[in-house]
Formats: structure tokens, sequence, C-alpha cells
């Protein structure tokens, strides 16, 4: 029963070795999270997101969890959750997909052509039905709100610790005036 855990060290390592920014989370190889950046043909172009990835025990044969952390608005990922409707990862995965196919090929693909008949964003669903540019519109505002390079940090200061993301918030020249007073 060994394959799995071996696999899951290769792909995750094969991730570790390419050009995506990858972190652990606690050093284990089965939850960690992927700066992936929006495709440039695409109204996502210039985005930063950060991807939660969790590996299942028994990758490959079961497809890994994905959630994107920053607001995305898409059809087929959920403004809320950032879970990620894609049957390649949800119905029709298999063994001979790795974690590469995934940011490489299926992701890029997701945001290239959206698929408003099978939503988790029902507004972003009805929005690009209707009116297309409308919906690139609205596409581009939330990666020029949520999807910068600051943004994904922020997202990643949330995940890992909401008390340090707090205290750097609420320093401000009060607060150091007040400090000095007590």
């Amino acid at each position: 029963m060994s394959s799995p855990r071996r696999r899951i060290e290769t792909d995750v390592m094969k991730l570790l070795m390419s050009d995506y920014e990858v972190t652990l989370v606690n050093d284990n190889m089965q939850e960690f999270y992927v700066r992936f950046h929006g495709p440039t043909d695409t109204p996502f172009s210039g985005g930063v997101y950060r991807v939660h990835v969790e590996l299942p025990d028994s990758y490959p044969y079961k497809s890994p969890s994905i959630g994107f952390m920053n607001k995305i608005f898409h059809p087929n990922i959920d403004e809320l959750s950032g879970s990620v409707c894609l049957d390649v990862i949800n119905q029709t995965w298999s063994p001979m997909f790795d974690m590469i196919n995934i940011f490489e090929v299926f992701l890029p693909q997701l945001l290239r052509y959206p698929n408003p008949t099978d939503p988790l964003n029902g507004e972003a669903a009805a929005l690009l039905m209707r009116d297309t540019s409308a919906y690139d519109q609205k596409v581009k505002e939330y990666v020029a709100r949520y999807a910068t390079k600051e943004a994904a940090d922020a997202a990643a200061d949330e995940s890992s610790s909401d008390d340090d993301m707090s205290s750097i918030e609420s320093f401000s020249d009060d607060d150091e005036a007040a400090g000095l007073e007590l």
C-alpha cells in the first residue's frame, strides 16, 4: 500500500521543482497551497491566486480537493468557498493525471472556457450567457480587487495565522501613540 504514498511524494516534488510557488501545510505533502496565475489570454490575466490542495490517502486513485482561497468570479467556482466544479477533477479523474496537469492544463482551461450550463456561481453564469463583455469586465474587477499579489499574500496570512494578521492590521500611528501613553 506504499504506492499511493510514493505517488503523492513524486507528484508534490514535481510541483515543488516546477515554476509554481508551493507552500506545504505543516510539512505535509497531502495539504499545500499553490500560487496560480490567471492565463494571459483571458480576463483573469494578471491575477494571482492562492489555491488550496488536499490529496486524499487514496490519491491518485481518488481526485484531489482544489479550492481558490481568494475570491474569483467564475461560473464554475463557488465565490464563497472557492470550490471548483470541474469534471476532470470531480468525475473523470484518472491516476494518469498528476498535480502538474491541474495547474498547467485543467485550471487554465477552466478559466479559459467556463461552462455556464453547470454553474456553482449562478450570477457569473447568467452574466456570461447574457453579456460576455460585462462578464469579462466583472472578472477584471475581481482580479484587480482580489487577485493581486498582495491579495494572494493576504489569503496566505489569513489561512496561516489570523493573530498575526490582526496585529499587523491594527498597528497604526494612533496605536503607537496610545501604546506610549500606557
